[in-house]
């Protein structure tokens, strides 16, 4: 097990008007042209209001967390130059979809001219971890024994409770919205790495996709490297949040490596129950209540992750992430993005605030707590919140 399970770590901010809030519109092109002189790791979003930054490869979380913490900070004072707030969140508070445009780029030109209105409503931004593996052929039977724990990592992540400037009563309507994408959600049960091989392989001859990339799924095998890369999860506002979702997913990834057993067999009552628990990660986050399909009950968020922690505690130790991973028992006690988003607009709403100013606060919040203050590893980020109200059901 001296494999190093190196990760790189892909985070994806939304952009909004620093006076308005919402998606900007003649700040935008300055802005992007900075970042491009100034950040060559900044990438440009399918969105023009969307913008990626990324870790390179490594196998130490504190690197990772420096690295991501700096392309923050530095993010954050280009935006203030140019009047642009970057934030992280699954979704926009106050944009609207019909005011987006899309980056001028041949893939997402295609992508647009494929996926028509619905792609102009692709209006999200997540967070996508990629793990190497020790062995890439391995990677089809590890992504479906991997399946039952994408809920956990979503309910931790969820960091979209407004869509369209509208409350939606949900901790994470990102993967909701984002549903309306073919090829999205679960992947099949493939049996073997035959079976997916020849699924590609029908699917881009008959001219459905033009490469595996296209597959939009919440977990799938990299085209481009010898990783499996997670896509379930929300951005996080907070880097610690996304750092502590990436380490476990890296121990879940080398758990089920060294136990072949683990969550072998399953069958399509299994990914039926991934489904109606990764609806519960989206409707209640970390107040939710996940199936257990080996007990039939039906058991909340704290000792979930108590569970998955017990599970990976050997590989959290070997890749020295254990205190990365149970900040996973801080998310749960203090809530996810989605509630400290919540308690934001509750309180600049009782506080007399209309809807729209409501919303702008929320902005504020997350543009706030997107910007690391400090560089240094193992920092905690510079708006800490306190603990947030439960959601109204």
């Amino acid at each position: 097990m001296a494999h190093a399970y190196r990760f790189g770590i892909e985070e994806e901010f939304f952009l909004a008007d620093a006076r308005t809030r919402g998606s900007p519109r003649a700040r935008l092109k300055a802005f992007h042209a900075t970042v491009k002189a100034r950040l060559d790791t900044a990438e440009r979003e399918q969105l023009q209001c969307q913008i990626e930054i990324a870790s390179p490869p490594t196998a130490d979380s504190a690197e990772a967390r420096a690295h991501l913490a700096d392309l923050r900070r530095r993010l954050s004072e280009i935006g203030a130059e140019r009047g642009i707030l970057p934030f992280a969140a699954g979704t926009h508070p106050t944009a609207r979809w019909r005011d987006q445009s899309a980056t001028d780029k041949a893939r997402y030109h295609g992508i647009m001219t494929d996926l028509r209105m619905v792609g102009q409503r692709n209006l999200v931004c997540g967070l996508h971890v990629h793990v190497e593996v020790p062995d890439p052929d391995a990677r089809i039977d590890l992504m479906g024994r991997l399946l039952p724990f994408l809920p956990v990592l979503l309910a931790l992540s969820t960091s979209s409770p407004f869509w369209q400037g509208e409350r939606t009563g949900m901790a994470g309507y990102r993967t909701r919205a984002y549903a309306e994408l073919p090829r999205t959600g679960l992947p099949e049960l493939f049996a073997d790495p035959a079976v997916y091989a020849h699924y590609v392989d029908v699917m881009t001859r008959s001219g459905a996709i033009a490469d595996a990339s296209f597959l939009w799924w919440q977990l799938r095998p990299s085209l481009k490297y010898p990783t499996l890369e997670l896509r379930v999860a929300d951005s996080c506002t907070r880097l610690d949040d996304a750092l502590c979702i990436a380490s476990l997913f890296r121990c879940l990834v080398r758990r089920v490596v060294r136990d072949q057993t683990l969550n072998a067999g399953m069958t399509a009552a299994s990914r039926g129950f991934i489904r109606e628990n990764l609806w519960r990660a989206e409707r209640d986050g970390v107040q939710a209540t996940l199936i257990d399909e080996a007990r039939a009950q039906a058991l909340p968020m704290a000792e979930m992750v108590e569970t998955l922690l017990a599970e990976t505690a050997e590989d959290a130790e070997a890749l020295d992430c254990v205190k990365t991973c149970t900040r996973a028992r801080i998310i749960v006690s203090e809530g996810s993005s989605a509630d400290r988003q919540v308690a934001v607009f509750a309180a600049a709403r009782k506080r007399g605030a209309r809807e729209r100013e409501a919303l702008s606060a929320v902005v504020d919040h997350l543009a706030q707590e997107t910007a690391v203050k400090e560089t240094a590893v193992g920092a905690a980020d510079a708006v800490v919140a306190t603990r947030a109200p439960s959601r109204r059901r």
